[in-house]
């Protein structure tokens, strides 16, 4: 196997020596692959580490809680960044999915998600069993409301997608989402009083339209129509976290057009993500607004990472990024759609982020901008932790009775 084979395996897998963490930002590539050879072909799914205190504010809130199941939301108490003051469905009932169908999206059965995501009181919603969910048409949301997949498998797949449009306050953590497909054009409920006509979706994951207070995290997600996550018309106040993305193209679009200036209040947290193999671009592609991307592990592009046009703000901090081999694109960023007159005022920032097999960052702005604080939302750990901080990224294997 050769050595750069070895160093993609390594950004998948929480197997870099204390040595490397405590002494040396970038590791020393035949001393890892020495050290890691007899387990390199371990999956890094089926390490089965069970952390706490690994220095990931979020998981270090809950995880180690034996008895997470009877705690589900305490999880509420643990968002970071921009989106920490999101509280879904914390202050309402358990509401407990049975029925993985999807027959009617205009009078959806009890015992549904679709049933339990349109009531106008806050619930926290939970699967009682594993299940696959094929959506007939998007997920329509109301506001207040968690989706908690942990304890269970659950996959929404192979037709529509989730929704989140001019609502507040979500929670989705622990879930699969994967193959969605476009929809619309035919009725959907949104709330137990009203449903309406839903024109062509898009095909997201998850498609965030005018909503605020939203966090996603540990969820696994790949292979859609069109966006992973995507977050415009004036959608704020937003964690992208603990995520793991891979086999996709446009994976993260925030902001909806140059010319839609609302989306200037945009604030946006991507933390603890990893991006891994088949991303093409859009990690995120953003607009306008204020974007902290902050102790995520790049492991794959196959254009650009970190991409965006009309002035967005960008603070790239502890991140790492290993660059794939192709020698066209070793460059993190894309300034898109603007000469570099232009671009080179625009503030993105680079604080702290490791770079690997090429990998660079083309600044711009400046250095004591304003703007770069509004574009900060926690504080950044060491890109030599990234590995620990990121190993458990996606959705979590949970059982009752012992920590997740």
């Amino acid at each position: 196997m050769g050595l750069l084979h070895y160093l993609s395996l390594l950004s998948c897998l929480h197997l870099l020596p204390p040595s490397f963490v405590a002494s040396s930002p970038v590791p020393d590539p035949e001393l890892v692959v020495q050290e890691v050879n007899e387990k390199i072909n371990a999956s890094r799914r089926n390490l089965g580490v069970l952390s706490c205190g690994n220095g990931n504010p979020i998981d270090d809130c809950w995880r180690c809680d034996p008895h997470w199941e009877k705690n589900r939301q305490r999880l509420a108490d643990c968002a970071i960044g921009f989106g920490k003051h999101a509280i879904g469905g914390r202050d309402g009932k358990i509401y407990v999915v049975t029925d993985p169908t999807d027959k009617d999206p205009v009078n959806p059965k009890p015992g549904t998600l679709r049933h339990a995501v349109i009531q106008d009181e806050p619930l926290w919603i939970i699967f009682a069993r594993d299940m696959v969910i094929k959506l007939k048409e998007e997920l329509i949301m109301n506001s207040f409301k968690t989706i908690d997949g942990r304890g269970s498998s659950v996959h929404i797949a192979g037709g529509a997608c989730v929704t989140i449009q001019y609502v507040t306050n979500i929670i989705i953590h622990g879930i699969n989402v994967h193959d969605c497909k476009r929809a619309g054009n035919t009725y959907v409920r949104d709330s137990p009083s009203h449903y309406g006509w839903r024109t062509a979706s898009d095909g997201d994951a998850i498609s965030i339209f005018g909503g605020s207070h939203v966090w996603v995290d540990h969820c696994s997600l790949s292979n859609c129509q069109d966006g992973l996550i995507d977050a415009i018309h004036g959608s704020t106040a937003i964690t992208i976290s603990n995520n793991y993305m891979t086999h996709h193209n446009k994976v993260m679009l925030l902001g909806h057009s140059d010319s839609y200036t609302r989306d200037k209040n945009m604030q946006v947290t991507i933390a603890f993500n990893h991006f891994g193999e088949g991303l093409v671009q859009r990690m995120p592609r953003c607009r306008h607004g204020y974007f902290h991307v902050v102790n995520n592990d790049y492991t794959h592009w196959q254009m650009y990472a970190i991409g965006g046009s009309a002035a967005p703000t960008i603070n790239s901090q502890g991140n790492r990024f290993l660059a794939p081999n192709d020698r066209v694109f070793k460059e993190v960023t894309k300034y898109e759609d603007a000469p570099q007159s232009e671009w080179k005022k625009w503030n993105w920032r680079s604080e702290g982020d490791m770079f690997l097999n090429g990998a660079f960052f083309t600044a711009s702005g400046k250095a004591a901008s304003s703007s770069y604080a509004k574009a900060s939302s926690l504080a950044a750990r060491p890109s030599t932790l990234v590995a620990s901080v990121t190993a458990n990224a996606g959705a979590l294997v949970c059982k009752k009775g012992s920590r997740c």
